[in-house]
């Protein structure tokens, strides 16, 4: 008896199980803005831990009295590559989840405006481009433009990332 029969035992109603995962590559859409949520509010305790797991020894993200000095800011600023390793782990859930077969690449990454601790990152996604790998049968080829905001909807972060993904099982449909 499976876990969804147990839960509706005696209920007289039939349940099915359904498991988060992320998109197949005939399912990503090239005309929907993904919002992926909850954001992210960064901590200094995040900025520290980051920064020195990495060996970052700038003193922009550790040295406070250092970062305070220092203009136009006047303060530590957020690590930017946990600013980009958390927008794309943001949309990891939603899109590439069990579906993701390799990483292969990232390109326009910027930077406009900076975080702080206590801001918080809102991540978007947009499919930029999608086609069947031709070398690789049962997988494709996807393109997603990444953009960060912080809660006041300022652009923190793009990214543009180049990921295979599987196709769809055979015989199922989107």
């Amino acid at each position: 008896m499976s876990r969804a029969e147990r839960a509706s035992e005696g209920t007289g109603v039939t349940v099915h199980d359904i498991v988060q995962r992320g998109l197949f590559f005939e399912e990503f859409d090239t005309d929907a803005r993904y919002l992926h949520r909850p954001g992210r509010t960064v901590t200094e305790a995040d900025n520290v831990l980051f920064t020195t797991l990495t060996m970052n020894t700038q003193a922009l993200h550790l040295d406070a009295a250092f970062a305070d000095a220092q203009r136009p800011f006047g303060a530590r600023l957020i690590n930017s590559m946990w600013t980009l390793s958390t927008m794309v782990g943001a949309s990891v859930a939603q899109l590439t989840q069990g579906t993701l077969v390799a990483q292969l690449g990232f390109g326009d990454v910027t930077f406009p405006h900076p975080l702080f601790a206590g801001d918080t990152l809102y991540t978007e996604s947009v499919i930029v481009e999608r086609r069947l790998s031709a070398s690789r049968p049962g997988q494709g080829v996807v393109t997603i433009a990444h953009t960060g905001r912080n809660q006041d909807d300022v652009i923190v972060a793009t990214a543009t990332r180049t990921v295979l993904v599987r196709c769809l099982p055979e015989g199922e449909t989107p």
